[in-house]
């Protein structure tokens, strides 16, 4: 597929960023705050809740991350407006000042001295002229490297590491010379991999702190006595598949990011690059997990390959879901949007199958909902760092 001339219709943003989708957010910044701002989008048809189960005596960088996810939510160029519901003023306006930062519309309303009735009242009535104003918003023709991609696996299997994942390497490989950023993750799942990714960075800075990162993951499983990762890494469905080590499943995780990609950075959980390019993010390797991380550092559409299945969404980033086993294709079908089976049927050439999926993300950037769309799966969960205070 020529990519030199190739151009998408997105939403510009008033910051310069370009998303593929029009939400109007209803964000609760804590768990207390969540009937509200599901009342508000039951109310006002067009807008979407964001409900969670955090935000109550966090503390420290646990915190940070917190607002850091919640506020890059809100600024997802795939966002149009948003609003801010929390128990107390104080940090309603702290999300809602950081979502502001892109010019994009949004209104904070706390809870405290007001009560539930008089909250839902007022948020329902500004949620109603976002979704109007946002109604007549139209698509523009914009140019490839306004498209951020990122990618997350789930449920491998030895067909992952041999199809879907080596397909989504070469979408990659054909995406980062037109200067599309890029992001992988799930530092977990490059155990015994690792030095295969640091090999690939772009410069000693680079890799230093990728090895940082890396090092950091492995201090934690120290500390806490952890000789292995079994019962987690590889998973029950990933051993059913075949995959009986991690080092197996890093070296099918690691095709993700192609043969000709370099490691141009190297991003906090939730943190957004500061250019084009391939990063890696420091994650969480479970799917709600990492893919609500990539919607909070400003990605607008996710290439998500499985094996053995599975239904992985979000409310605001499209999930394009592509596998290479015939089995899942044939009995989850409905979850699919890519099926390239074909790979190990010698059906399909790896050329052929990449560009199979860059022609189902043009077609989702342009509006074409995904499978999880359709289906309704929005799993937006945040990732935590320690226990509440």
């Amino acid at each position: 597929m020529d990519l030199s001339e190739k151009m998408f219709f997105g939403f510009k943003r008033e910051n310069g960023r370009t998303g593929v989708r029009n939400h109007v957010v209803i964000l609760p910044v804590d768990d207390l705050s969540n009937a509200a701002a599901e009342a508000v989008a039951n109310n006002i048809k067009g807008t979407i809740a964001l409900p969670h189960p955090y935000g109550r005596l966090q503390f420290g960088a646990d915190l940070d991350l917190h607002f850091r996810t919640l506020i890059g939510t809100g600024a997802n160029p795939n966002v149009a407006a948003v609003i801010v519901i929390c128990i107390e003023d104080g940090w309603a306006k702290k999300v809602a000042d950081g979502i502001a930062k892109t010019g994009k519309p949004v209104a904070y309303f706390g809870i405290e001295q007001h009560g539930d009735h008089d909250t839902i009242l007022r948020a329902s009535k500004k949620a109603k002229e976002f979704v109007q104003w946002a109604s007549e918003l139209a698509r523009e023709e914009r140019p490839l490297k306004d498209l951020w991609v990122s990618t997350k696996c789930g449920e491998s299997d030895t067909t992952s590491g041999c199809g879907a994942n080596p397909t989504v390497g070469n979408a990659f490989d054909k995406l980062y010379p037109h200067g599309v950023t890029l992001v992988f993750g799930e530092t977990t799942e490059l155990t015994g991999g690792e030095h295969l990714v640091a090999a690939r960075c772009r410069t000693d800075e680079v890799r230093k702190k990728f090895q940082f990162v890396f090092d950091r993951y492995q201090d934690v499983i120290n500390r806490h006595k952890t000789n292995d990762l079994s019962e987690s890494q590889p998973t029950k469905g990933n051993i059913e598949g075949g995959l009986t080590t991690i080092e197996e499943k890093a070296l099918g995780n690691i095709q993700k990011i192609g043969r000709k990609c370099l490691v141009d950075g190297v991003l906090d959980k939730a943190e957004a690059p500061s250019g084009p390019g391939l990063w890696f993010m420091d994650s969480s390797s479970a799917a709600a997990e990492m893919v609500t991380l990539c919607a909070a550092a400003g990605y607008v559409v996710h290439f998500f390959p499985t094996g053995q299945g599975n239904v992985i969404g979000n409310p605001i980033l499209p999930v394009i879901k592509l596998c290479a086993n015939p089995r899942t294709v044939r009995t989850m079908s409905e979850h699919i949007d890519v099926d390239v089976s074909g790979l190990l049927r010698k059906e399909l050439t790896p050329d052929q199958a990449g560009d199979k999926l860059l022609e189902c993300m043009f077609r989702t950037a342009n509006g074409r909902l995904t499978a999880a769309e359709a289906l309704g799966h929005r799993e937006f969960v945040l990732t935590r760092l320690y226990e509440s205070a």
